[in-house]
């Protein structure tokens, strides 16, 4: 059976008495596009630095590529097949993109013929093909993240971290960036994804795992994660007494034209009709409503 590409047990970071990561545990397949979300000081960029050797684990342990991070030499060779964009990162303007590339090819232990191939395909794969011989500094704030992802792409690596990879790309950028995590998806690389663009993440990932105060307090696929029991109804001439004995039905909402019932079976729908007619309301649609991630996200951190 073919190792998690990362898995960690009970992993944790302290400094001094701030705890940064507490206990966190969780497993990522091989070929999976993972979404790791949390808000703000819930410890992502601290596990982010642990897996990838940028700190060291106060206790627990992490596997990434089937090498443990408290394995100093089996993990430097994992590192190699990993490719990294930092959520913060700068590039020496006078350096063309070509030669930022050059670099960290050299950096990665990528063979020197390798390099001119491997440039061009990184650089054609962000949409920088035309500019590989112009200065990083004349690059807007959108070029500068492209290229920080290609420097993450060069040598096709097994593992891919990205850190906030869309926050500086335009509605066009972002695109462009899901179709390349889509390809990378598609050739069997694993893709680690950091960020707080919930509609990104939902449009992407396989799998996600929501950590707050340094734990996974959920993980799954999206359909797992986000349940399906709503249903909206466009309705009118409902008073506000009427609402309040639809109560029974679950949640209620007001939603615009209509009303959100959160907690509601299929099985109860037609019951649901009947009720909202015998209290003089006229039904003009009855859809299925799936809460979004973005409010799944919310309700899991309310109740933590």
């Amino acid at each position: 059976m073919t190792d998690p590409a990362i898995e960690t047990a009970d992993l944790a970071k302290r400094y001094g008495r701030i705890t940064a990561l507490a206990g966190l545990s969780m497993s990522i397949q091989r070929g999976d596009c993972f979404g790791f979300l949390g808000p703000n000081g819930a410890g992502k960029t601290t596990a982010v630095k642990l897996l990838l050797g940028l700190a060291r684990p106060t206790a627990g342990e992490a596997w990434v590529l089937g090498a443990p991070v408290s394995d100093e030499r089996a993990h430097r060779s994992a590192r190699e097949r990993i490719g990294y964009l930092p959520e913060l990162f700068r590039y020496q303007g006078w350096l063309t993109a070509r030669e930022v590339l050059a670099a960290h090819g050299a950096l990665a232990g990528l063979e020197r013929h390798r390099w001119e191939r491997e440039i061009d395909q990184a650089l054609a794969l962000v949409g920088l093909a035309d500019r590989g011989d112009d200065g990083v500094g004349t690059f807007s704030k959108g070029m500068q993240q492209r290229l920080g992802l290609a420097v993450a792409l060069l040598g096709h690596p097994e593992l891919v971290v990205l850190d906030e990879p869309t926050s500086a790309l335009d509605p066009v950028g972002r695109h462009d960036v899901r179709q390349i995590i889509r390809g990378l998806r598609e050739r069997g690389t694993t893709v680690f994804l950091n960020s707080h663009l919930l509609g990104e993440v939902e449009l992407v990932c396989d799998r996600v795992a929501i950590v707050d105060h340094g734990r996974v307090i959920a993980t799954g696929t999206l359909a797992e994660l986000l349940r399906a029991d709503s249903v909206r109804v466009r309705v009118t001439g409902l008073t506000a007494e009427a609402r309040a004995r639809l109560a029974r039905f679950g949640s209620l909402e007001v939603d615009g034209n209509g009303l959100l019932l959160r907690g509601l079976g299929a099985e109860r729908v037609p019951e649901l009709v009947e009720a909202l007619v015998a209290e003089g309301a006229r039904v003009y649609a009855v859809e299925p409503a799936q809460e979004t991630l973005e409010e799944r996200f919310l309700a899991l951190l309310q109740g933590s």
